[in-house]
């Protein structure tokens, strides 16, 4: 499925309905941050100080925050994936099924990592 053309994250949220639940706690999560909120290629995008850093992506069975600087992530859990292997070196997301609810606190420590590294 391609993406929409959104306005605006709640506009863009209201296109996935099967993943709302899922949009709805990653976005309150990264309200909740020093980042900007933009739309970029047609989905919300984050960014600092003008770059990119993370993105929330709906499909038809996965939902994603990506990381545009994912590589340099820690991944103590191990649940980062390079969606396009040999294609991407930096680019890093985290995956959702339906069934998956998102843990916010986890969340937070990869966002909040994001953020030291871009700050440097």
């Amino acid at each position: 499925m391609a993406n929409p053309k959104a306005r605006n994250t709640v506009e863009y949220i209201s296109f996935f309905p099967k993943w709302e639940s899922h949009f709805n706690a990653i976005h309150k999560v990264l309200q909740n941050t020093e980042l900007e909120e933009t739309i970029k290629w047609g989905a919300p995008c984050y960014t600092f100080k003008g770059k990119n850093l993370i993105g929330i992506v709906g499909f038809k069975n996965h939902c994603a925050v990506w990381f545009h600087k994912g590589a340099l992530l820690k991944d103590d859990n191990d649940i980062l994936i390079n969606a396009q292997p040999g294609k991407t070196q930096m680019l890093r997301q985290i995956r959702y099924t339906e069934n998956e609810t998102v843990d916010t606190q986890l969340l937070e420590n990869y966002i909040s990592e994001t953020i030291e590294n871009e700050k440097g």
